[in-house]
């Protein structure tokens, strides 16, 4: 029987956990921050807050992955904590709507940004997104060592583009800010100022809008089987991956402050673009644009090299149709479930439905990694579970983690509740379709079942 080739290593695994994370929402999402929380104290603290909360998912992630290094990654923890009903709702979930979303959503963003040097029309920018997926499937289809290469060179570009920005900005960005006639920055640094007002529920708004820009860090787990030595290296690269991307995001930020005037920054939609011509001039904003294309290029081949691992272990299960799980006997990789991710996505590209989809689930997403740092907790309890890696501050971490989502979750139904409820629906859609499937008689049994609600 031919098997998936262990081709990732460690610094792949980590430039997974760096690229799927920095795609093109920290180059427009601090904007709707700052709206939320409009004083400097205030913004850096929603930041760090994020790469803290993120941390804590990735602390969780990583004991977990030490523990099930297998493919899969979150669909297998859930599936060994409180069954496989919960694994196939996760499933579910990714394929029709939180992860074929989000690669149409990154990609449509690829398409935009070329359409700076190229005019494009709507349906030509679809067709762009659309050949990104397919180019990128076909990486992924042929090797995971060719797939986990170009997400590598892809983040490494990234991150020396980053950190020229920084630096650059932080030489040159004080005359621009003098030039644009901002107030000086120093008097907003108090938080909750006089000047500008806000309270709880306002930083929990701007919570969630940053923790949208840490989106992805959980992905490598999905790659368990195929990358050397898991049990440790996956744990290593999340630890690693998230505090780059911290650091990557508080730096960012505090360019975008230095260089323009604060109420810009809250009313850009193109904050970093905006930043860049306030340095550069002119040319600043096709610099930017460039580097989104080349972020969102890089963002999206590790989504699409991750997604297809829980079809495929999913299909292994006997939770999808066994096709879906078969591994390609010369290029080792699950190229059946590459190609069904890649041709659903295209559909959603096509259609401009995952906008919908997306915006009204992907806060669905949160409910799973709560459960998740709950199920750490539930899994510690069973002396058949080996363990290489132990969260830090246990169990104080998956509890703030856990605590944390599930009030993500609450705020969301709060603020949208029809959106809320809605996308909640067609996440629970898919339990009959997992009953159905369990009446076939054809699922793995697990070590620990726990009969769904």
């Amino acid at each position: 029987m031919t098997s998936l080739d262990r081709a990732i290593r460690l610094p792949h695994a980590t430039a997974m956990v760096v690229g799927t994370i920095i795609g093109a929402s920290i180059f427009v999402q601090p904007s709707e921050i700052t709206g939320r929380v409009p004083t400097v104290g205030g913004i850096f603290a929603v930041w760090i807050v994020c790469g803290v909360l993120t941390l804590f998912g990735a602390l969780v992630a990583a004991e977990l992955a030490s523990c099930f290094p297998e493919s899969g990654g979150v669909y297998a923890f859930l599936r060994e904590a409180f069954g496989p009903w919960l694994g196939f709702l996760w499933g579910w979930a990714m394929f029709w709507t939180m992860h074929s979303g989000i690669i149409a959503a990154i990609s449509t963003v690829f398409a935009r940004y070329v359409g700076y040097f190229v005019s494009l029309g709507e349906w030509e920018m679809k067709g762009v997104a659309m050949i990104a997926v397919l180019l990128l499937s076909a990486v992924n289809y042929r090797g995971v060592r060719h797939g986990s290469v170009l997400q590598t060179a892809f983040t490494a570009g990234k991150l020396l583009a980053i950190v020229a920005i920084i630096a650059l900005g932080l030489a040159f960005g004080g005359e621009a800010h003098a030039i644009a006639g901002a107030a000086p920055v120093a008097p907003l640094v108090e938080v909750g100022s006089g000047s500008a007002p806000w309270d709880l529920g306002d930083f929990a708004l701007a919570l969630v809008a940053g923790l949208f820009a840490f989106g992805g860090w959980h992905m490598v787990t999905y790659n368990a089987e195929e990358t050397h030595d898991p049990r440790r290296t996956v744990p290593r690269a999340l630890l690693v991956g998230t505090l780059v991307v911290t650091g990557c995001y508080v730096a960012l930020n505090a360019v975008y402050l230095y260089v323009l005037p604060l109420e810009v920054v809250a009313s850009s939609e193109r904050v970093a673009a905006d930043a860049a011509d306030a340095v550069f001039g002119q040319g600043g904003g096709a610099l930017m644009s460039g580097l989104v294309v080349f972020s969102t290029f890089g963002a999206v081949s590790g989504i699409i090299l991750a997604g297809p691992r829980v079809y495929f272990a999913m299909a292994r299960d006997g939770l999808l149709f066994p096709w879906v799980g078969k591994v390609h006997p010369r290029f080792h990789t699950p190229h059946r479930a590459i190609a069904l991710q890649a041709g659903w996505t295209c559909v959603l590209i096509a259609t401009g439905s995952y906008r919908a989809l997306f915006t009204r689930v992907i806060y669905t997403e949160w409910i799973f990694f709560g459960l998740m740092a709950l199920g750490l907790i539930l899994l510690r309890r069973r002396p058949d579970v080996r363990r290489d890696y132990s969260v830090w501050g246990y169990p104080l971490v998956p509890l703030l983690f856990a605590a944390s989502a599930f009030a993500i979750v609450a705020n969301q139904v709060v603020a949208q509740p029809k959106d809320s409820i809605l996308g909640l629906g067609l996440v629970l859609a898919g339990l009959p379709v997992y009953l159905l499937w369990a009446r076939r008689g054809a699922l793995r049994p697990t070590a620990n079942p726990v009969t769904p609600p």
